[in-house]
């Protein structure tokens, strides 16, 4: 992790892994906005100066608990793909990865990864749609996102080296599971899923969407 992201490293004490673990189960329960240091201490039963020991303010919390998730979900893809030979199997691993629901871990036990996951689907972006954008992306704030982007696009290239835009691409991935993923469950108008709750069935349109643009000809 970013060492820029912390002003004491959370996952070497036992306060700074409840305030992982907490922060993220309470933003997942109340939101972001709503979420606040005075509250995450109650919930610790610590004291809000002890939580500013460990982070400046609560966005480079969330920004470390997405960073954590991507990578994460970077390993996940490595581990998935490692032995694979056929670029079209890995993409669509990639994209499996990405628009299934996600099983919490129990190798973490400070982290569900599934609060998580519902956190990064429907808060992510506020981690980097920011006034602090460009100083936050200088201290490299977002490489764990950008460094699993430029996994997805690897494989895109691995696929059709002629490819112009493996990279607009890749975030495109990205960005569309979520949101499908969101519309189905809150906005489902918004998809041709309606309330199936059937992920399947959005990794199915990424794959038909994706090998369309990327096919050989």
């Amino acid at each position: 992790m970013n060492e820029k992201l912390f002003l004491r490293n959370p996952e070497e004490t036992e306060l700074g892994k409840k305030i992982i673990q907490k922060g993220i189960l309470l933003i997942h329960q109340i939101g972001f906005e709503a979420f606040t240091f005075k509250k995450l201490a109650v919930e610790i039963g610590t004291t809000e100066a002890g939580i500013y020991r460990y982070f400046e303010n609560k966005h480079l919390l969330l920004i470390y608990i997405v960073d954590w998730y991507w990578g994460w979900q970077e390993y996940r893809l490595l581990f998935h793909t490692n032995n694979v030979l056929k670029p079209e199997t890995k993409l669509k691993k990639a994209i499996a990865l990405l628009s299934y629901p996600v099983v919490d871990d129990v190798s973490t036990p400070y982290i569900n990864e599934t609060l998580l996951y519902d956190i990064v689907m429907s808060e992510g972006a506020k981690s980097y749609l920011t006034r602090n954008v460009t100083e936050y992306n200088e201290a490299k704030l977002f490489k764990p996102y950008k460094d699993f982007c430029g996994r997805i696009a690897d494989i895109i290239k691995e696929f059709n080296p002629k490819y112009k835009f493996p990279r607009s691409l890749a975030s495109t991935i990205i960005e569309m599971s979520h949101s499908q993923c969101f519309y189905m469950k809150n906005l489902p108008s918004l998809t041709d899923f309606g309330n199936s709750k059937d992920n399947k069935k959005i990794a199915s349109f990424l794959e038909e969407m994706v090998f369309a643009t990327i096919k050989v000809v």
